[in-house]
């Protein structure tokens, strides 16, 4: 090595990550939200995949899921309402030695961010997208979102919301390249953290939909679903989520799914209840638009130039 004494060479020891080492800020979130669960299923992921802090980076749009990037003790782009896909398509394709995780929930994705949340799914980027999905605006003080249900009251609907809402996981699958569609509960952490485990895993774009709590605006929605585990059916596959066998007692609604089969993935997220948790599709060979603009990533400064001066020449006159 030319230039560099060879006794002041040293060898670093290799570096174990703890919990600790991506706990950021202390959460604002209410007591009992369920974005609590979601953020330590997602710490304990990176911690046990031994991701380094400073190759994740965590994106958000508006909301109460929205904060998830300051608790995070990682790189994190708090952007505008609806705008944290293209911001983590942009990550992505500059920057594809990074760990992307994206956190939004039903009013940031699927109303203001729609758009970008379709057009996300269609360049399935390699990154893993949690939508939390409490049926309610809560940040901005209880309205009516695209997935409240018919007969929910809320501040701008106050006799009740008057159209059946929006079905994140038949939108997605609906969505020309989706390549992987999940869904869990945030009161099972062992759930969500093995569905979140599979979406990291994921070559491609992973969307997973978490039905999540919200003890302030939403107390009661789902206390129906939580007292009666007949009402979530567990989809099990030697692909899919792995299902300890104490998750199997908890959940005594099993059915065996393929989650390549397509069509299928669509009859079950069609149907309100039972509420399907696992994942509903998986497509690895889906493309990838990352892989695609990638091109040009490993030039230096003069052939950058060279290329920006080409395309200058090209329209002199």
């Amino acid at each position: 090595m030319f230039g560099l004494k060879l006794d002041w060479v040293c060898d670093l020891p290799p570096q174990h990550f703890v919990l600790e080492d991506y706990e950021g800020g202390t959460p604002r979130w209410c007591p009992g939200c369920g974005d609590h669960a979601v953020l330590t299923a997602v710490q304990k992921l990176v911690r046990d995949e031994q991701l380094p802090p400073e190759k994740i980076t965590c994106v958000s749009g508006i909301g109460c899921s929205s904060r998830f990037p300051h608790y995070m003790s990682t790189y994190g782009f708090h952007g505008l309402h609806g705008r944290a896909l293209p911001v983590a398509c942009g990550v992505r394709s500059r920057r594809p030695d990074l760990h992307v995780f994206v956190a939004t929930g039903d009013g940031d994705c699927c109303a203001i961010g729609t758009a970008h949340w379709i057009h996300a799914i269609r360049y399935n980027m390699k990154m893993t997208v949690m939508m939390f999905d409490n049926n309610i605006y809560g940040l901005t003080k209880m309205q009516t979102s695209p997935t409240s249900k018919v007969g929910q009251t809320s501040n701008t609907h106050p006799g009740g919301a008057p159209l059946p809402p929006l079905n994140p996981l038949t939108v997605t699958l609906g969505i020309t390249n989706a390549s992987f569609v999940a869904q869990t509960v945030d009161w099972n952490p062992a759930h969500v953290l093995a569905t979140l485990r599979k979406a990291y895993h994921h070559e491609g774009l992973s969307f997973v939909r978490i039905l999540q709590r919200c003890p302030h605006y939403m107390d009661h929605l789902w206390d129906e679903v939580q007292a009666d585990p007949n009402k979530i059916l567990l989809l099990e596959h030697e692909n899919g989520v792995t299902a300890e066998p104490s998750l199997k007692r908890l959940f005594p609604n099993h059915r065996v799914h393929d989650p390549a089969d397509l069509e299928s993935a669509r009859n079950i997220a069609a149907c309100d209840m039972p509420i399907p948790i696992g994942i509903l599709y998986q497509n690895e060979s889906a493309a990838r638009y990352d892989k695609l603009c990638a091109v040009g990533l490993n030039q230096g400064v003069e052939e950058r130039l060279a290329a920006v001066q080409r395309e200058i020449d090209r329209f002199m006159v």
